[in-house]
């Protein structure tokens, strides 16, 4: 009996494990359709033709076949989720086939170029809170026949879409004060609001639907460093337009606008997003020359684009110096902003200075007559000879007053006469020196020589 309940309960651990297995195996087949976060991340895949051509494919995270590329691209949401929510995100769309060690290269922190399963995966993550406009980061993971991609957020130009929906190929017209929102004039093409019109302004690229089809895994990884150069770009576009518009208004503006910008710390906090943002260039000029070693080596990787890698280096370096430039402009502003504000401080202190000299003298003569003591002049109020003391103690305070206000009025009128008497010793040396030098060459003239030395 005690035979067979073993080897019940052994038949029943089996089946226990059986079923966990058979658990874990349906999970791993339905993960792919089964998501534990829908809608938290945006994915793109598409699948090239060697030939310019592109299709929209499924996420199957399958690789192209001969001459055909696959490029599977994942954006994560500008949140303020930690970056082990991030990992999380990617492990739920990524995973599989990719192992955990892939996952940890695309979306960790700091710069880094090096080949993990087999695979070339570079990356340039800033730190920095997820939600920042200056925050950056672009990862990715390529192959011989596929690129997997991660971005924080969308980038410009990274994707494709039809020629039919670019902005750029309309005829436009701009809108006028006179125009209603809404309301397209008859012949004059699609109404650009101006506020659009600021924002194609400080583009430094054109819209997805202009992109090049790449032809090649190469043309690719091209076309993503690319896209990442010129966000950058943009985004320094954009302060040096923010800082010209704040010079313009600390020029027309006044004491409040200063005041409030000093309150406000706007240029302290614009000084530290171009910290940032030199941070991520530095990631960048770490990161690429290295990711053009290890691609010059591959035999699928074409010569044409390791000179366009050169290239993007180049404009990158030149980024870096720009934004050198930005940066001495407002560490400029921001020390005019403080020199303003010690003078507003000095003057303050000037005024209550001049009130402590006025009164100082005036509290001493008061506080003199004040005092219970005897033998103070003036005081004995029952003396006939003495009943105009008070009258007396005034007229003191009013020659003290004149006194010291003699004083502040002294320097100004010897600066004004020393002025006056050196203009007046430059003039006349001027008139001395003008007619000796007439003299002197009148009397060349006469004798028809030179002038002795």
């Amino acid at each position: 009996m005690e035979l067979a309940r073993e080897e019940s309960s052994g038949d029943g651990e089996q089946e226990e494990m059986d079923r966990l297995t058979s658990a874990g195996t349906s999970h791993r087949e339905t993960h792919m359709y089964r998501t534990h976060f829908p809608g938290m991340v945006r994915k793109k895949a598409y699948i090239f033709d060697g030939l310019g051509k592109y299709y929209i494919k499924e996420w199957d995270l399958a690789e192209g076949r001969g001459s055909e590329f696959c490029w599977y691209h994942v954006e994560l949401p500008k949140g303020n989720q930690k970056l082990s929510q991030s990992a999380q995100y990617l492990i739920d769309v990524l995973c599989p086939p990719l192992k955990l060690q892939d996952i940890l290269s695309l979306v960790s922190n700091g710069p880094f170029c090096g080949h993990v399963d087999g695979a070339l995966v570079f990356r340039v993550n800033s730190h920095g809170p997820p939600a920042s406009n200056f925050t950056f980061r672009i990862a990715a993971r390529v192959t011989e026949n596929s690129v997997i991609t991660v971005s924080l957020g969308r980038v410009p130009r990274l994707g494709f879409s039809p020629m039919g929906q670019s902005l750029l190929s309309e005829i436009p017209s701009v809108e006028s004060p006179s125009h209603h929102r809404g309301e397209q004039r008859e012949g004059s093409g699609i109404v650009i609001r101006e506020h659009v019109l600021e924002f194609l302004l400080t583009m430094n690229h054109t819209e997805e639907a202009d992109n090049p089809v790449p032809k090649s895994v190469s043309n690719l990884v091209v076309h993503i460093i690319d896209t990442h150069v010129d966000h950058l770009q943009d985004v320094v576009t954009k302060l040096e337009i923010e800082l010209d518009s704040v010079e313009l208004e600390l020029d027309k503006g006044g004491f409040a606008l200063k005041k409030q910008m000093m309150d406000d710390r706007r240029f302290p906090k614009m000084h530290l997003n171009l910290q940032r943002l030199l941070q991520v260039i530095a990631h960048g000029e770490q990161v690429f020359p290295r990711v053009k070693e290890k691609c010059a080596s591959k035999q699928w990787f074409a010569i044409e684009d390791i000179n366009s890698l050169d290239e993007l280096i180049g404009q990158l370096r030149r980024l870096k110096e720009n934004v050198g430039f930005i940066a001495n402009r407002v560490t400029a502003i921001q020390a005019g902003l403080d020199s303003w504000q010690a003078e507003q401080i000095n003057r303050k202190l000037y005024y209550l200075s001049f009130l402590s000299i006025i009164f100082l003298p005036l509290s001493i003569i008061t506080g003199v007559f004040g005092m219970n003591v005897g033998g103070v002049p003036w005081t004995g109020q029952k003396d006939p000879a003495l009943k105009d003391g008070f009258r007396n103690v005034m007229f003191l305070c009013v020659g003290m007053l004149f006194l010291v206000l003699l004083c502040f009025i002294c320097p100004a009128l010897y600066t004004h006469g020393a002025a006056w008497r050196r203009r007046r010793a430059m003039r006349r040396s001027w008139s001395l020196n003008r007619r000796s030098f007439l003299k002197r060459t009148l009397g060349v003239q006469e004798r028809g020589g030179y002038l002795r030395i």
